[in-house]
Order: structure tokens, then sequence, then C-alpha cells
């Protein structure tokens, strides 16, 4: 149920978006279900700080946000996530291990007294897959496969609009970055550390050594790749292609009619979307379009919107 104001009309939904590297807050409209554009901000968070310093932060960008909008607060987190309690499960990924074990729902509570009495958490893949089910590109679809390509790869099944994070037709978890593909791990090729490390060895240069801090980044490579070095765009061919290998059979269990694409890296999109496609057409259904995020930036917020006015997450 959505909070009324005094004369009726429903308040703002508050949304917070949690990232290795910011965090982004906005009030969302509930009659358009869209982020009221003078309310988004974004702000630095340091995914290695402490765990005050990083709930200080969090909760500073959510006091930034105008006054009279509901207490159910919707937030995408990453994972790993206890997103029923609201705990933290980072150990050993590498951001945000202050947080292991800390109970993240409390600590936000404790700090906007008065502006949040519940925090609706949702993982960030599943809130921007809702986002574009809902005001995107996977509007209309039944059952749909969300992507968030980043440093890593972040996954949703929709199915009707919720997340399906059990059963046979879908990876553990939903989570697309659990499977293997040629012998390795899938995020030891598609990730930025992955196609950082392939550049390495195709250019065979000490001085582009991904190891290296002086090492091309992605968006270096992806630039590369459009000058038309063979090296740059084989790194890109062959990550998304093996994308696409791992991820063929589960779209045929899953029935998936669209695979949805967002996230830093879909900026590359025409070095991605070739060899993905090329990858997927190695399952059973290799005719299943794919799709550029309609709603990248907004996708996230609207979905935590959703979240919360339906109640879920946390007390």
């Amino acid at each position: 149920m959505t909070a009324a104001r005094a004369g009726g009309a429903p308040v703002p939904v508050p949304v917070l978006d949690v990232g290795g590297t910011h965090v982004t807050a906005a009030l969302v409209d509930p009659g358009t279900s869209r982020p009221v554009p003078s309310t988004v901000l974004r702000r630095p968070l340091r995914a290695h700080g402490g765990a005050d310093e990083i709930l200080d932060a969090i909760a500073s960008a959510a006091f930034e946000l105008p006054a009279g909008h509901g207490t159910r607060w919707g937030v995408a987190m990453p994972g790993p996530f206890d997103y029923p309690t609201g705990v933290g499960r980072f150990a050993g990924v590498g951001k945000f291990e202050s947080l292991a074990g800390v109970d993240v729902g409390a600590g936000l509570r404790e700090r906007l007294t008065g502006r949040a009495e519940r925090l609706c958490f949702l993982n960030d893949a599943d809130a921007f897959a809702i986002g574009e089910y809902r005001a995107g590109a996977a509007r209309g679809h039944e059952r749909v496969v969300c992507l968030t390509l980043g440093t890593g790869v972040g996954s949703s099944f929709l199915s009707a609009g919720r997340p399906v994070h059990t059963g046979p037709s879908v990876p553990p978890s939903g989570h697309v970055h659990r499977l293997t593909v040629h012998g390795r791990p899938l995020e030891d090729t598609v990730s930025r550390r992955g196609i950082r490390a392939l550049y390495g060895r195709l250019t065979a240069n000490d001085e582009d050594d991904p190891d290296e801090q002086h090492g091309p980044d992605v968006h270096e490579i992806a630039l590369r790749a459009v000058q038309g070095e063979a090296a740059a765009a084989e790194a890109f061919r062959y990550a998304f292609d093996a994308l696409g290998r791992a991820l063929a059979p589960w779209i045929g269990l899953f029935e998936a009619t669209a695979v949805v694409v967002g996230g830093s890296m879909a900026q590359s999109w025409h070095l991605i979307h070739p060899a993905l496609t090329a990858g997927l057409a190695t399952g059973e259904r290799p005719d299943v379009p794919v799709l550029p995020a309609l709603r990248p930036a907004e996708a996230p917020l609207i979905g935590a919107a959703h979240w919360a006015r339906r109640g879920q997450g946390a007390p």
C-alpha cells in the first residue's frame, strides 16, 4: 500500500541504488512510477571503507532528499547480501568487506530516524530488471533475462515481472556469474579483469599488462577496437561470445523471449551485441532478441520503488 499525504495524494517513494563507487538517491513519483528528476542525486561511495563510513555516506545521500516522502524505502544493493534480513554477506568478494555480518538495515534506520521505518532491500540486478520490465525494453515480455555488465556480470530472470531465484530453469540463485565457460568460472572471462587479462595476452606487451596500474582499462580497449585494433576487437568478441554460450542453455530452459542488457559496458553495444548474439545462437532459442536497456540509469530506481510499494524486504 502506498502512503498518502493529508490531502489524499500518494507521497513519493524514497529509493537508494548502492554501487561499488557511488550511491544514488531519488524520490519516485507513485503516479508515473518514474524518478522525479530534480531529486535524483549521485554521491561517491568507498566500497573499501569501514562500516560506519559506508553507512554514513549512504545515509548522508538519503538525507539530501527533500522531506515529505514515505517512510518505506526501496534499496538496491549488490550481492552477496541477505536481502530479507538486511545483513551484509560480503566476505571474500573484494568490496564492502567491512559490511560482512553487519545489519545494514538497522544501521541505516538508526541514522535515518524519523525518515525511515522500513527498508526494502533487493538485488541491484533485480531492481534494474524490474525497472526495465515496468518502463523499458523488457516491457511486454512475460519471461525475460536481464543482464548488467560492469566490473562483472549481474543477472535477473524475470517471470511476470518477478525475479526467479530457484528452480531447474535458472542458474544457482538466478545468478549467471556462477556459471562456468571454457572450463573456468564465467567471470574469469566476462568481467573487467577478464577482458583486460585476455587483451594483455593477445598483445603480449608488458606495457599492457592488466596487472599493472598503467595497463589499459576496458573503455580504452573498446576505443582501440573501434579504431580497428584486432586484439582489442578479439578481446570483446571472445568475452561476449563466451557469455552467450554460457547463457544459451538457460534461455531455453527459462523459455525467455528476450535478453535485455544494461550496465557500463553496454555503452560498447556495437562490440557486445554481435558477439553475445552469436554465442546465444548456439542454444535452443537462437533467434531470441538481444536488446539494449531503454532506461539504464532510471531502471534500478524504478525497480526499487516498485519493490518498496509491494512491501518486500527487511522490516
